[in-house]
């Protein structure tokens, strides 16, 4: 089977589900041009455990974490099914590179996982589980998650890191609007490393990149870009989709590790993402 890319996605506020924007009809527009996977694996923030956990329900719920949104997100269900036998792969992937991993077998998807894909896989007819993140992670630990699952991308499976570009919640609930330049800011300068395939100006972006505390007080919604990242082949194109910004400091880009996808309004380009000494 030929191999999956990785991607990261930014899946801002849970209304993002209710109102796509532009982030949403790039994410739809990606997923019509995406090969076909065998299953989508998704790393959220909002699945956080001490040691890895894998989802292997058959049949996966939707879960509502979150609460003071439009209540017609309550009445969102996205029906994918799961896919056991992979989720049991993940498990043993995780093992075989020194991750404790088990199984989760009631384990529905969070909106970190539904919410994205609502809009990059509308028909759900892909399965999908979830991988949680492991609560104690620095950079090289994230990618190093990530290069553990990396496997799996050449057994048809998606694996997709669902975060946030920038994750400043109380700018989000109380100064909306107020800090958009920085985001723009910090965006720019992860569009750039992206683009021109320099880990480790990935990984150390937290201490480097303009704005990046301010963009991350916090760092869980940053980590599923270095897991996807890592669980990249070292020697792939990118490509980076422009979700633009909304409420002000979400920044909603997409990147794509290990396909140049042309036509989503982001940029294209074909450098190795190379490990510098």
């Amino acid at each position: 089977m030929h191999r999956q890319p990785t991607l990261f996605v930014s899946h801002g506020a849970p209304t993002f589900a209710l109102e796509p924007g532009l982030a949403g009809q790039r994410l739809r527009q990606l997923g019509r041009a995406l090969e076909r996977p065998a299953a989508v694996l998704v790393v959220s923030p909002h699945w956080m455990t001490p040691t890895a956990r894998v989802g292997t329900a058959a049949r996966p719920d939707t879960i509502h974490d979150f609460g003071g949104f439009d209540p017609a997100l309550d009445d969102l269900r996205y029906p994918a099914p799961g896919h056991p036998d992979l989720a049991q792969r993940a498990i043993e992937v995780l093992r075989a590179a020194g991750w404790p991993a088990h199984a989760e077998e009631r384990r529905g998807l969070d909106h970190g996982a539904w919410v994205p894909l609502l809009h990059l896989l509308p028909q759900a007819y892909v399965p999908v589980f979830q991988v949680s993140l492991p609560s104690r992670l620095d950079p090289e630990a994230a990618w190093a998650f990530g290069a553990a699952l990396a496997p799996l991308a050449s057994e048809g499976v998606l694996i997709v890191g669902s975060g946030s570009l920038t994750h400043n919640l109380y700018e989000f609930r109380m100064a909306q609007g107020a800090g958009e330049r920085y985001a723009a800011e910090f965006a720019h300068w992860m569009r750039e490393a992206v683009a021109s395939g320099d880990c480790e100006r990935l990984q150390f972006a937290l201490e480097r990149a303009p704005h990046a505390s301010r963009a991350h007080p916090t760092a869980e919604h940053f980590w599923p870009l270095l897991v996807a990242a890592g669980a990249a082949a070292s020697r792939r194109p990118a490509t980076v989709i422009d979700g633009g910004i909304v409420h002000g400091v979400l920044a909603m880009d997409a990147y794509v590790f290990g396909a140049a996808i042309d036509g989503l309004g982001g940029t294209a380009r074909a450098e190795p993402l190379v490990q510098r000494a």
